[in-house]
């Protein structure tokens, strides 16, 4: 869960020739559609917008207001921005008159909380805080007690988020965390944006958190790879991703202390980082999906999150044990291209 408390490391494999950075376009539009591109830093991650389309000026358009939905995301939901609705609801408590799109994401976690019987619940920034105090300068270098956890989780429970007549509220003492979830959803609304704008092939990818639709325009689909997390320049599979969102959770990039080696994903329902699994992806239609299901099944376990999985329609996943198995949802090999099935 994070910001970021979690790792998303797939890699997108482009099969045609990128256009290189920037924006071009040409003195006369020619009706062959070319590939547009244009990557920025923004939501403590690497997000890349690509499109196909025959028209510069348009291009540079329909770019330009896919990353103004993720800018207004972040402004939303940045732990970082001392002006967020995030920052807002964990300093006083309350938001009121949230924007739409928070309460949406609040409302919409509390969904895959339930799904996941608790393994996903954004309440959960206590504990994350807990365990970074420890290894913090100043800290005790030691996991926190038995004791300190058992206090802290009394503060992490979904279903006391309130929402009523467009108010945020907590608990005293309770916050929250949307790394497990903004970043997917701003994926969602960039390709809203993108649509509305009349691109058709096109893809949005934040950090591993990314939604395809359309193809190519020679009829193949967007590629997207996931990276062996022994090697970085390995793939243990490649996804055909035609109008699907592909998700990655992981801990072996990120930890709260390098020497103890602490995942940075915690259950919160113990208190303690999540083990037995290196990584889970996911395919779902939406982005927000797939980012919060990849994070409930690193917390839950390859039993108890392929059980999940297998009881939800139109998602599938991936998952590597720690033992570098690879499991894998009922459906999920479908969507492999060929060679890697």
């Amino acid at each position: 869960m994070d910001s970021k408390y979690k790792i998303l490391f797939a890699f997108l494999l482009v099969l045609s020739i990128l256009v290189s950075g920037c924006l071009q376009s040409e003195p006369e539009e020619s009706e062959e559609l070319q590939e547009f591109q244009q990557t920025r830093s923004i939501m403590d991650t690497t997000v890349t917008v690509a499109i196909y389309t025959s028209n510069g000026s348009e291009a540079s358009k329909a770019i330009d207001d896919a990353f103004n939905e993720i800018y207004r995301v972040d402004a939303l939901m940045s732990p970082s921005k001392e002006d967020s609705q995030l920052n807002i609801l964990n300093t006083r408590g309350e938001v009121e008159n949230a924007d739409p799109a928070f309460t949406y994401v609040i409302e919409r976690s509390k969904y895959y909380s339930e799904k996941s019987g608790g393994a996903f619940d954004i309440t959960i920034q206590p504990v994350l805080d807990l365990w970074k105090s420890k290894f913090l300068p100043g800290g005790s270098q030691e996991p926190p007690t038995a004791d300190e956890l058992n206090e802290t989780l009394r503060l992490v429970n979904y279903s006391e988020i309130s929402i009523e007549n467009g108010n945020v509220s907590l608990k005293q003492g309770m916050k929250v965390a949307l790394g497990g979830i903004a970043k997917g959803y701003a994926v969602d609304k960039a390709i809203e944006s993108l649509k509305k704008n009349g691109i058709e092939n096109a893809f949005v990818n934040a950090g591993g958190d990314g939604k395809y639709i359309g193809q190519k325009p020679d009829g193949t689909p967007w590629m997207v790879g996931l990276q062996n997390p022994n090697r970085n320049e390995q793939y243990v599979t490649a996804i055909e991703a035609r109008d699907i969102a592909v998700a990655t959770s992981g801990n072996y990039e990120r930890y709260f202390n390098e020497s103890a080696r602490v995942s940075h994903i915690s259950d919160p329902r113990t208190g303690y980082p999540s083990e037995g699994i290196i990584s889970s992806t996911v395919i779902a239609r939406n982005a927000i999906d797939a980012d919060a299901f990849a994070t409930a099944i690193f917390v839950m376990g390859e039993e108890e999150g392929l059980e999940m999985i297998e009881n939800l329609e139109g998602v599938e996943c991936l998952i590597i044990t720690e033992d570098r198995r690879l499991v894998y949802s009922g459906g999920f090999r479908e969507y492999e291209a060929e060679g890697h099935s």
